[in-house]
């Protein structure tokens, strides 16, 4: 099957000059790292930490192979037709606390669509397990992805959340908006709260967030608002990933944090704790592992 490709706005500055925005704050960028820390719930003291980051208005995204099969790879590209990782190379922050999201497994779909982060470029892939594609048992009901230049660092313990370790991914994002997003969607979201999901010991945070351009977006804010605007939905997200595992013979998920979902704040400190530990891992700080750095 012949390669097939499409161009997506990326939810990012037009200009070609590298920067990255924290609260309206720009800074060159570096191969060096700062630390970030979060002050309870305060402004950050640092700056986020953004490497190679793309600033270009267009992105491709390229698709190999037919879809649903083993084959089945989307690539991200620059316009010049270099390949990009949609991990490492797409800039996290805007400014103002909107972030870009990328739709791995769009809202009403099954497919268990990932980043691929072991192979070079990092492309969506189809997940499997014995040589065969894995699908949920049902359809999520959200757009599902990641948060670019975070990483969960599966050699730290968090006291917060029963001592679980990192699950060697980026962040995941559950975007509730109405529409539904393409694989490979770049999307500008403002975070809005976060689950601790525990999964076989792991801590997956899951990020709970908005499009900017859901027309309910300018009425959420926080948690609180969620529930207001959007009733049952932080439930809901809870229970389907709670539950997903079981039509398949496996234990549920358990959530930290006393089962909720925490505040925007909390969900801010850990974007910029992933993103430290993100920029550590391209630092080669800490191993890499078999995770591919390109």
């Amino acid at each position: 099957m012949a390669a097939a490709a499409r161009v997506i706005a990326v939810a990012g500055n037009s200009t070609a000059a590298s920067s990255c925005l924290l609260f309206k704050s720009p800074f060159a960028l570096k191969r060096g790292c700062n630390a970030l820390r979060f002050n309870q719930g305060k402004r950050l003291s640092k700056r986020l930490f953004s490497c190679n980051a793309i600033y270009n208005p267009q992105i491709q995204i390229k698709e190999e192979g037919q879809a649903e099969t083993l084959d089945y790879r989307v690539f991200f590209e620059d316009t010049s037709g270099k390949k990009i990782s949609p991990w490492h190379d797409v800039p996290l922050q805007l400014g103002d606390g909107v972030f870009n999201f990328i739709v791995e497994i769009p809202k009403e779909s099954s497919a268990k669509m990932e980043v691929a982060t072991d192979e070079p470029f990092t492309p969506i892939k189809q997940d499997t397990k014995k040589g065969k594609l894995r699908y949920y048992p049902y359809n999520i009901n959200w757009n599902y992805g990641l948060l670019p230049q975070t990483w969960e660092d599966p050699s730290l313990a968090n006291a917060e959340v029963e001592g679980a370790f990192g699950d060697n991914d980026p962040v995941d994002v559950v975007e509730i908006g109405e529409r539904r997003g393409k694989i490979g969607d770049i999307l500008k979201v403002k975070p809005l709260g976060a689950l601790a999901m525990i999964d076989e010991g792991e801590l997956d945070w899951k990020i709970v967030a908005i499009s900017l351009d859901d027309p309910k977006a300018s009425l959420v804010n926080d948690v609180d608002d969620v529930e207001k605007h959007f009733p049952g939905t932080l439930t809901a997200i809870r229970d389907w990933f709670r539950d997903y595992k079981i039509p398949d013979g496996k234990p549920a998920n358990k959530f930290g944090l006393g089962n909720k979902a925490a505040s925007k704040d909390y969900a801010l400190k850990v974007i910029i704790e992933t993103n430290e530990s993100w920029a550590k891992l391209v630092k080669r700080s800490v191993p890499a592992g078999e995770l591919s750095l390109v």
